[in-house]
């Protein structure tokens, strides 16, 4: 099945490890080109590498007011065009909502959420449908099973990313008659260095994360950035404003 990447260019923060290098390499075997964006310079370098001619990357903070500015005109520069974005921050430390410090919450908003805002703020009048392109771009979120069911000691996450899922309805209302779709993506639990983190210490969670999972594994990166560019592909050009789980059958809500 033709996806219809090819030659269109996505913006993927995050795009250096787990869930976002995934898709950047996923868009990248289909046809596209990526700009990628972490805060460390050296994982930067290495994941362009790892992608090759097809990806620039940019090291720079989702928080920092001056990252969507930064990004877009990477993206401008090395590929002439920008066609959507997936959004992918990491998790904020751990910890129950009275216990969390204010500067916790602040800076994790600043990220997460603020950062999330000012990129799509930034990148919508470019995504708009218009005699160059047929159709508009796409927006994805990477949230988390915790915008519909709270996880335990994750109450900075549980907030967050919850907020984003109703700004996903809300964008898609907006953003929907100039033919761009925004979506949230809701992965459960996946083998990454955060799940790794949130694991140590603790023997039994592997077993007992698996135990509630219906196909009893963990997920594999690939299997979510696989899907993630689907759903930012043209093959998905009647999908927005939805929240859609990747997580092994996890979440038991409808």
């Amino acid at each position: 099945m033709d996806l219809g990447l090819s030659e269109r260019v996505y913006v993927v923060t995050g795009g250096t490890s787990g869930l976002g290098y995934a898709t950047a390499e996923a868009l990248v075997r289909d046809g596209a080109k990526v700009v990628v964006s972490s805060r460390d310079e050296e994982k930067v370098a290495k994941a362009v590498a790892s992608l090759g001619d097809a990806a620039t990357g940019v090291a720079v903070d989702n928080a920092d007011p001056d990252a969507p500015r930064l990004l877009t005109e990477a993206a401008l520069a090395a590929f002439g065009r920008v066609d959507g974005a997936l959004v992918s921050v990491g998790g904020p430390k751990p910890g129950v909502t009275t216990a969390v410090s204010d500067e916790v919450w602040r800076q994790s908003f600043e990220s997460i959420f603020l950062g999330t805002v000012r990129l799509v703020r930034h990148l919508a009048p470019l995504l708009a449908k218009s005699e160059d392109r047929a159709d508009g771009g796409a927006i994805a979120f990477v949230l988390s099973s915790s915008a519909k069911t709270p996880l335990p000691r994750l109450s900075v996450s549980n907030g967050l990313r919850a907020g984003l899922g109703m700004l996903v309805k809300d964008l898609s209302d907006e953003l929907g008659p100039q033919d761009t779709r925004v979506l949230g993506l809701l992965p459960g639990k996946v083998l990454t260095d955060r799940t790794l983190a949130l694991e140590k210490g603790d023997p039994e969670a592997r077993a007992r994360a698996e135990a509630a999972i219906p196909l009893r594994r963990l997920g594999d990166p690939a299997e979510f950035g696989r899907m993630a560019a689907v759903l930012l592909s043209p093959a998905a050009s009647y999908v927005t404003g939805s929240l859609v789980s990747i997580d092994g059958g996890a979440i038991r809500a409808l």
